[in-house]
């Protein structure tokens, strides 16, 4: 895997920070005006699906999904392309009530000039994970 792509190191790193459970870091591998979709297509946190623009809205994605969890990512396979990288992982989390989930998952991570993360548009079933949980 080349990690030297400018998208696949970002991609890894940011990756690495929520197994972490690293805020700061995470919260640095993305430029100020970046834009989360994760998921692609809207979630409770994003009801119309337009995705969670900038530094603020990405600070309490992580409080409501990442804080109080433990997400683990077991990367199958990196495909990097330009300024983008195509990350496929299978994603796995422990909630504080001992609840669980597991879902697979393509991750798309575009940079910007200054290798930030401009761009997440996350691949996954939300309802799929939600019936799971019983919600």
């Amino acid at each position: 895997m080349d990690t030297t792509r400018p998208a696949v190191a970002a991609a890894l790193t940011a990756m690495g920070a929520v197994g972490a459970g690293d805020r700061d870091a995470w919260l640095a591998c993305y430029a100020p005006e970046a834009v989360l979709h994760d998921p692609v297509g809207g979630s409770p946190l994003d009801p119309d699906g337009t995705g969670l623009r900038g530094t603020a809205a990405l600070e309490r994605f992580w409080e409501l999904t990442v804080a109080a969890n433990e997400v683990r990512f077991e990367i199958a396979a990196v495909h990097p392309a330009g300024d983008e990288a195509a990350v496929v992982a299978s994603v796995s989390v422990r909630f504080p009530t001992g609840g669980s989930a597991a879902y697979d998952g393509v991750f798309v991570y575009r940079t910007g000039g200054d290798g930030r993360i401009v761009s997440l548009r996350a691949y996954w079933d939300l309802q799929a994970v939600l019936s799971a949980l019983g919600a």
